[in-house]
């Protein structure tokens, strides 16, 4: 018996608490529209992509599938359907990503459950063996707001806060279009020691460790981890907080990496990407506001890129010469950092008030994406009938005991 549900956006703060499996669908299919659209490339063939369901994650999962050809193996932790509920929408992507793929004779397998647990590092190396072998790429993008370390148990709490001294400035509260002052006390060394132990490369290290470990890591093999560096005016809060404390951590990972991987002649590198509308994003005091300009600039200019634009162009093209900065990172935000973009956000932002700031905002913008995260908002879908929400995942047998 199938369970079906009229659907409709509930907002609460920064998150929406269903999705709409149709949406979802429609929004996995432009993505796959993209990549198809545009030349296929040389790329690994055998990828892992832990955080594969949503973002960026579930953007590098499609371009390499559908841009490369690529078999892949998706870890994610999202949330079946139940009684009168949706699944989340990272559970719907991975549905419809499973069944495109499919139809295009692409091998594709999802795991769902904490990716920061042994259990699930083993259940994914079981699957690498018994469906790949060997993995040539490993994608890691993961989101989360805890984890909790599987030796020691200990439940991390990650923080978005300043650090040093408190932070003033001005945000906007997306549904209504309103500016807000905002403040936020700086964190304290605990915050920051959680902060990093959770978006870290603490655990990206510990997968790759058990990957080498279960001979399951292809000679010459590439690691990957995503990050954020942004414009000065977001430094108090992201770059100089508790966040950038983290994503410094990231980066120092990915070098020792790259020398564990050394016998396998594997390397590990840091993408630093542009400024989107996610889940996270949207939790971040200024961020709203500043990703809202930046859209506005950016489509003027023709500059502007979603998740798959932007994976496309770094697996197509930044990855085939291996182009990276002084640092050793991949820049994916070479367009937002441009200096006529970052000219024009420097001379609006302290423009801006009440009375004219959604001149010199997509605000329009920002909330489609926002909504279109959830499937909602999607160009094409009928929203009004009853739709069925107990989609299950090919791959993930209907019988296994889902965790919430």
């Amino acid at each position: 018996m199938t369970l079906s549900l009229k659907v409709e956006p509930k907002i609460k703060g920064f998150i929406c608490t269903t999705a709409h499996p149709l949406g979802c669908k429609a929004s996995v299919e432009r993505q796959i529209r993209f990549v198809q659209s545009h030349p296929s490339f040389q790329g690994p063939q055998r990828v892992l992509v832990i955080g594969a369901s949503t973002g960026y994650g579930l953007a590098s999962r499609i371009a390499l599938a559908f841009g490369a050809h690529a078999s892949t193996i998706g870890v994610s932790f999202e949330r079946p359907a139940s009684d009168k509920r949706t699944a989340s929408a990272g559970w719907y992507n991975t549905v419809a990503f499973e069944k495109a793929a499919a139809q295009s004779g692409l091998k594709a397998h999802s795991i769902n459950g904490d990716a920061f647990s042994e259990g699930i590092k083993a259940q994914t190396i079981q699957a690498i063996q018994d469906i790949m072998g060997q993995v040539d790429c490993v994608i890691y993008s993961l989101a989360s707001p805890r984890r909790t370390d599987p030796q020691t148990g200990e439940v991390y709490q990650s923080t978005l806060k300043p650090i040093g001294e408190v932070y003033h400035s001005t945000t906007i509260d997306t549904q209504n279009g309103e500016l807000k002052p905002v403040s936020m006390d700086p964190a304290t060394e605990e915050d920051i020691r959680q902060t990093v132990a959770v978006m870290g490369g603490d655990d990206w290290a510990l997968w790759i460790e058990h990957l080498m470990k279960a001979g399951v890591l292809a000679k010459g093999a590439l690691t990957m981890a995503y990050s954020y560096i942004g414009p000065e005016l977001t430094f108090p809060i992201y770059k100089n907080g508790t966040i950038g404390r983290a994503k410094d951590h990231l980066l120092a990972t990915a070098r020792k990496l790259s020398q564990t991987m050394a016998p396998l002649q594997g390397r590990a590198l840091i993408s630093v990407n542009k400024a989107l509308v996610t889940q996270a994003s949207s939790a971040i005091p200024v961020v709203p506001l500043y990703i809202s300009m930046l859209y506005k600039i950016m489509k003027q200019k023709g500059l502007h890129e979603g998740c798959i634009e932007q994976m496309y162009r770094l697996f197509a093209q930044k990855l085939q010469h291996f182009e990276v900065d002084p640092e050793g990172r991949v820049r994916l935000d070479d367009w937002e950092m441009r200096a006529d973009v970052q000219s024009e956000i420097n001379q609006r932002w302290p423009t801006v008030t009440a009375e004219n700031v959604l001149g010199l905002i997509d605000l329009v913008g920002y909330r489609t994406d926002f909504l279109n995260l959830f499937g909602f908002g999607v160009e094409g879908v009928d929203y009004t009938p009853e739709v069925q929400v107990d989609l299950e995942i090919p791959s993930i047998p209907p019988l296994v005991d889902h965790c919430e």
